[in-house]
């Protein structure tokens, strides 16, 4: 006997039914699609009372939370939060329906998807999102008081004044980590920080 006695079928399928006709019906020409990434549900398992997955598609990277557990499941008026823990920290999902899908939940990994050159690879990186999810080396330090971090940021530089460019550049060539990863941050994009 399991966690869930009479579990729901794993939604992928739905999940990419749904969001290819949402694809076909209202996405297409607009600037913010990536015509090189398709529609797939990738890496839904159980987890708790839930399916969790990715669902990339040519405007966005989510994790998503479908019910598993029809009994367990506790919808929300779309657009509210819900925070959920998992080994690499506490993230928060969107409500969310669509069409055929019935209710679920997300949460923005990439928004839109246009860094990516092509399925593959933004396949595999939410392949390793989902990894790092639980993996606790991926949580986010907790700020201590009279940390770097902590301290009020200086007076801006004059816009005049010379910028040494070794810092930057070594922030470009450094890899993504996994944790950055996760929680949207890529090295030179200029935002270090995005949830």
């Amino acid at each position: 006997m399991t966690d869930v006695d009479s579990p729901l079928p794993d939604p992928s399928p739905r999940l990419e039914a749904a969001f290819r006709a949402v694809h076909a019906e209202r996405m297409q020409g607009l600037a913010f699609v990536n015509a090189a990434i398709g529609v797939e549900a990738i890496g839904f398992a159980p987890w708790r009372h839930y399916w969790l997955g990715v669902m990339l598609t040519p405007w966005s990277m989510n994790l998503l939370l479908a019910p598993r557990d029809a009994s367990a499941w506790k919808p929300l008026p779309p657009g509210e939060k819900r925070r959920y823990a998992f080994p690499a920290g506490p993230f928060d999902f969107i409500s969310a329906r669509e069409g055929a899908t019935g209710d679920y939940l997300i949460c923005s990994l990439f928004s839109p998807v246009l860094e990516f050159a092509d399925h593959a690879t933004a396949r595999q990186t939410a392949l390793l999102a989902r990894e790092a999810l639980f993996d606790p080396a991926n949580a986010e330090a907790p700020e201590l008081p009279g940390t770097e971090s902590s301290r009020p940021a200086p007076a801006a530089a004059s816009r005049d004044a010379p910028v040494p460019l070794a810092p930057l550049e070594a922030d470009l060539s450094v890899a993504v980590s996994r944790r950055d990863l996760l929680h949207g941050r890529m090295p030179g994009r200029g935002d270090e920080r995005r949830r």
